[in-house]
């Protein structure tokens, strides 16, 4: 018995055998964390953080003083000109639309430079769908340009903009419901300054869900003009009970912040509802939940290939974001998959996560996530669509310790059924 749990003594052993040969990537998510950790406490320094911008606000929330100040620091964090973080942005999916909405008008085009987009996104592109008031329907011209062998394609890339007559180019960061890896600052920052050689106008917008502080640079300080995600993800640090955020260029965080609320009124309107400390105490604990979230990745992706899985990415490949991806091949193995990960969860570790319709998926998804907050993707979860090549899309771990259980516990219990 592992501390209580019915765990296979060899499956355990794999798990220390594993964190041996890990121990020097494990020692750079660390030093990555202290330099985030750096960057966020310098911030709350430097903007006088106070017990007083914790106060909780209702109605218009005028001159919240505490919601204004969290918006400065993750300017500061991001190396931006402004942000506008608030509960009311309930998803990353929703920042998305929020910012879409914002920037893009009828006859404007934007271009995906990362190839096909996540399943919520097209449906808010109105690729997949019947919404009215999807970009589509609302005369926004939609093209797309390929990766190439998991990077940007920056030669077609230039020749398609050099036409100056794309609005924006918006980036994908992590891969979302495919099987491309995930893009690293370092790619982002390349693609961005060949934008800027041929064109200086387009807006470069990058989603940052899940890749937060993953790196020592944010896309917002390599080129990118504005960027978005969710408190539900990384930044929340699992504290954060709902909230979004977007970062970038002053004009076009406020343009943005006129479709969140109305014209003329922008980022002036909006209570915190009692959420700014769990903002505040999230952002401070994000750099050391985002560490334990990679480091459990980390060990996952090498157990599951010592065990014959085909994982990416692999466990000594860099990482541009807290997920993890597991090809399972058969609907069964992934459904059984998600089970285990259910089965090791703090919150209603004996409820069977089965297949069902989720809202701006176009396919039967399977989802475990017992989680403090619900959704909350950086608590230990797995999802994934019930197409083939069913691969499950795993993500999260609020410490390491806790990580590692849940690991151990989801491989040991899906190999019983395997």
């Amino acid at each position: 018995m592992y501390y209580g749990f019915d765990i296979d003594e060899k499956l355990v052993e794999l798990s220390k055998q594993c964190e041996n040969e890990v121990v020097d990537i494990f020692n750079k998510y660390e030093e990555n964390c202290l330099f985030c950790s750096a960057k966020v406490l310098k911030a709350f320094h430097d903007n006088r953080l106070s017990s007083s911008d914790f106060v909780s606000t209702t109605g218009y929330g005028y001159s919240d003083e505490g919601r204004d100040k969290l918006e400065r620091i993750y300017s500061q964090i991001f190396g931006a000109e402004d942000a506008l973080v608030r509960p009311q942005i309930m998803s990353g999916t929703h920042a998305l639309s929020l910012t879409f909405s914002g920037l893009l008008k009828s006859g404007d085009t934007m271009i995906s430079i990362s190839g096909e987009p996540y399943d919520s996104l097209k449906s808010i592109i109105g690729l997949t769908g019947n919404s009215r008031n999807s970009l589509i329907k609302n005369g926004i011209k939609y093209e797309q340009i390929e990766l190439i062998d998991g990077d940007f394609d920056i030669k077609t890339i230039c020749e398609r903009l050099k036409k100056n007559d794309v609005k924006l180019v918006e980036i994908q960061r992590s891969r979302g419901y495919s099987n491309r890896p995930s893009l690293t600052i370092d790619k982002i920052e390349r693609v961005c300054s060949a934008i800027r050689k041929v064109n200086k106008e387009v807006i470069i917008m990058v989603d940052n869900c899940y890749g937060d502080f993953v790196e020592d640079k944010e896309p917002t300080e390599v080129g990118a003009d504005i960027i978005v995600g969710s408190l539900m993800k990384n930044l929340g640090g699992g504290i954060a009970q709902t909230g979004g955020y977007i970062v970038g260029k002053k004009i076009l965080v406020e343009d943005v912040a006129e479709r969140f609320s109305a014209p003329c009124i922008g980022k002036d309107i909006g209570a915190n509802m009692g959420q700014l400390q769990s903002f505040y105490k999230g952002l401070y604990n994000a750099p050391s939940v985002v560490c334990s979230t990679l480091k459990t990745m980390t060990l996952a992706s090498l157990m599951l290939e010592k065990l014959g899985y085909n994982v990416s990415p692999k466990w000594n490949e860099k990482r541009a974001d807290i997920v993890q991806t597991i090809a399972l091949e058969t609907p069964e193995n992934l459904i059984n998959f998600c089970v285990g990960i259910q089965q090791s969860a703090a919150v209603e570790s004996y409820v069977t996560p089965i297949p069902g319709e989720t809202p701006g998926y176009p396919h039967e998804e399977i989802m475990a996530s017992g989680s403090f907050t619900q959704g909350s993707t950086i608590e230990l979860s797995c999802d994934g669509p019930l197409v083939a090549p069913y691969t499950a899309y795993m993500q999260g771990g609020l410490t390491y310790e806790y990580g590692k259980l849940g690991i151990l516990i989801a491989i040991n219990n899906f190999r019983k059924k395997d």
